[in-house]
């Protein structure tokens, strides 16, 4: 039995529907139980626990022969990254208690960077995780495909979409929500010892001006993509609502610099088969419902 958290996102919906399909047993690890009843109904255990919760965590886990880990996303943490700091605490006890069989933790591309950004949360909770007994992957996925989501609007009403990625030109390594599912279910039926790193993209990096083509081919309408200056980014994010937006801005610098990068480079992650039209296709579709 593998328990899954994030199982009502876009990745662990694809892991539990992945394993299910596998024929197997699976636990749908949710903080509203009524979000569990559609994986009940397919015959998953539903355990009801938050990422804070140590206890509730290590009741989820326990018996499974393995864990997929995946936290919520935080935008605008506080300085130093509390907020990671205490889960990967959690996390770990959670770990500990429980004993699963193996974890696989979803990481991020460039976990591995000495320079602090919003990554760096990443780098924290696997830190920590490193010093578990328990088999575990840190599952480092590129930028996800389905960050476009945000930009359909205004390629379709506007034509053009801002990029805070930049140079317009440069490839960036991304990858679909669908392979990064797929390939952390893979990972969780295998065996193996101690602590590994698996790094994914998808099957050609893809610059953002191919991501204005695509968006253009798919309207059937002229769409370019126009550079948010650097020099806007603090003041914009701010009066977006953050508190602390250096650490965003740092993020993008690194994609943007290159020093947000896979551990193995290009040449040594590995490809996943899903194309770009094809994630921003089902984008645009879901914005028409």
């Amino acid at each position: 039995m593998f328990a899954i958290t994030g199982i009502t996102g876009n990745v662990g919906s694809v892991v539990a529907r992945t394993l299910l399909d596998a024929g197997k047993s699976i636990r749908a690890m949710v903080r509203d139980r009524a979000k569990g009843a559609v994986w009940a109904e397919r015959g998953a255990e539903v355990a009801v626990a938050d990422i804070n919760d140590a206890g509730a965590l290590a009741a989820a886990f326990k018996g499974a022969d393995g864990v997929f880990a995946l936290v919520p996303p935080n935008f605008d943490p506080a300085p130093g990254f509390p907020e990671a700091g205490a889960i990967a605490a959690t996390l770990k006890t959670a770990i500990q208690t429980a004993r699963p069989g193996k974890v696989v933790y979803l990481s991020t591309i460039g976990a591995q960077a000495t320079q602090t950004n919003l990554l760096t949360q990443h780098t924290i909770i696997e830190e920590v995780l490193r010093e578990s007994p328990v088999p575990i992957t840190f599952f480092r996925a590129g930028w996800f495909m389905e960050n476009f989501g945000w930009d359909v609007a205004s390629a379709r009403d506007k034509g053009v979409i801002l990029s805070f990625l930049q140079p317009l030109d440069k490839p960036v390594p991304m990858v679909a929500t669908e392979d990064i599912g797929r390939l952390a279910a893979e990972l969780l039926q295998q065996t193996w010892t101690g602590h590994r790193v698996v790094e994914l993209e998808g099957p050609k990096r893809v610059t953002p001006n191919e991501v204005a083509t695509t968006f253009a081919e798919l309207f059937g309408k002229p769409v370019r993509m126009e550079v948010v200056p650097r020099d806007t980014w603090d003041q914009l994010f701010r009066s977006q609502g953050m508190k602390n937006p250096e650490p965003r801005i740092r993020m993008l610098d690194g994609f943007n610099e290159g020093w947000i990068e896979f551990e193995s480079g290009e040449a040594g992650s590995r490809k996943g088969t899903v194309a770009l039209k094809t994630v921003l296709n089902t984008l645009i579709e879901r914005a028409r419902l």
